[in-house]
């Protein structure tokens, strides 16, 4: 009895021991196995991804990246860095920009356009075989629709139409068919040079080759947008307007027709004394307000120049020579294109009577404050740019 009970502990001492063994011989294969793999397979590190929360009821959200590796596709290291190090290599471009630094140049689109798209099909499909090569703007009220329309229909498909409509009123101009291909902008009681600003950026607009940038009270009877364009190209104008006629006082007489002529740039017959320089505002290098007409280039320095907080662009006629050279000669009034100033002030009629004076009284009057605050502005930034640029009297000294 004694032995029997001896030899069945014997075998549970054997059995436990071969055991021990064989669990510790496969825990050692299995962390060889596990580090074979670990360096057969890609590096993990994090990224999100949502998993089921039955699966992770505690956890929301795990981060996993997979970075690949590609070996059969290095470069050798005279040729830089291997594709395989692209997903993880930092990119700063410094050229790029403003804020678009960490992006790869060829990716960057720092310019955009007025093209009107579609919800579906392929994007290449979307835009004419021929797109608009030039923008026109208007700055509108309803009441002037029949003025507008006419405006228009004087404009070829080769013109991206933008309508800015201070009254608030743009689904009634659905009963012109033109309105369908329009781009309106609506924001009430602001005026055409606060909406330049900020609709019509240099960036925003590049595609276009010249911007019509026009009020709503001009008469187009005798003026032609496409024979306009083609006479602007001949004499090189980078900054023009139609000439005018009007049944009122012209108030600059530069911008008065001349019958016979195809383009003028100056003016001489004015009050002696009236033109410091033959070759300055207003007598040459002017155009005014009302119906300017500016090149890509030109407006991208016009743009520039408008201030925030100014909105009807008084003074701005005299300063538009600083944006090309030279001015009196890329300047200029296209008389063989021409209009009639209609003189309608239905956007002064926006604003809000008070302290005893009217409407138009009020808008009158700021009008006025803004071009002396412009022509300050102008005036001390020239000055403190001079001096920051001018030589110090050390350095004077020293040479």
């Amino acid at each position: 009895m004694a032995n029997r009970s001896e030899n069945s502990l014997r075998c549970s001492i054997s059995k436990n021991t071969n055991g021990g063994i064989m669990f510790l011989i496969a825990t050692f294969a299995g962390i060889v196995i596990g580090f074979l793999l670990g360096i057969s397979f890609p590096t993990l590190s994090l990224i999100k991804m949502n998993f089921p929360s039955s699966i992770l009821p505690s956890v929301n959200t795990i981060y996993v990246e997979v970075e690949k590796q590609d070996i059969s596709s290095r470069r050798s290291p005279s040729k830089g860095l291997r594709s395989s190090d692209a997903s993880s290599h930092k990119i700063w471009v410094p050229s790029n920009p403003r804020g678009a630094e960490m992006l790869p140049p060829s990716f960057v689109e720092a310019e955009s356009d007025l093209y009107l798209r579609r919800l579906w099909g392929l994007p290449k499909d979307d835009l004419p075989a021929v797109k608009p090569k030039y923008l026109v703007a208007f700055t509108v009220a309803y009441e002037q629709r029949k003025n507008i329309d006419a405006c228009i229909k004087k404009f070829s498909d080769n013109f991206t139409i933008v309508l800015f409509h201070y009254d608030g009123r743009t689904s009634e101009y659905d009963e012109f068919e033109w309105s369908r291909r329009a781009i309106h902008v609506s924001v009430p009681k602001q005026t055409k040079w606060w909406y330049a600003k900020r609709f019509l950026h240099p960036d925003i607009i590049a595609p276009y080759e010249y911007i019509f940038l026009w009020d709503e009270d001009l008469g187009v009877e005798n003026f032609d947008a496409e024979e306009y364009i083609k006479i602007v190209k001949k004499y090189g104008l980078e900054i023009s307007q139609p000439a005018v006629e009007s049944t009122k006082k012209i108030t600059w007489r530069i911008t008065k027709r001349i019958p016979g002529s195809e383009v003028h740039k100056e003016v001489k017959d004015v009050t002696p004394g009236h033109c410091k320089d033959p070759h300055l505002p207003p007598c040459a290098g002017f155009i005014e307000i009302m119906a300017p007409v500016f090149s890509r280039d030109s407006w991208r320095c016009v743009w520039h120049m408008l201030q925030n907080d100014l909105v009807h662009g008084w003074g701005l006629d005299f300063a538009l020579r600083k944006c090309v050279e030279p001015a009196h000669e890329k300047i200029g009034v296209v008389d063989s294109q021409w209009i009639i100033h209609q003189k309608i002030p239905s956007l002064a009629a926006q604003g809000t009577p008070q302290g005893g004076k009217s409407a138009f009284q009020g808008v009158r009057e700021r009008c006025h404050m803004e071009w002396t605050i412009f022509e300050k502005r102008m005036v001390q930034s020239e000055k403190k740019y001079l001096k920051e640029i001018a030589p110090s009297p050390s350095n004077s000294t020293l040479n």
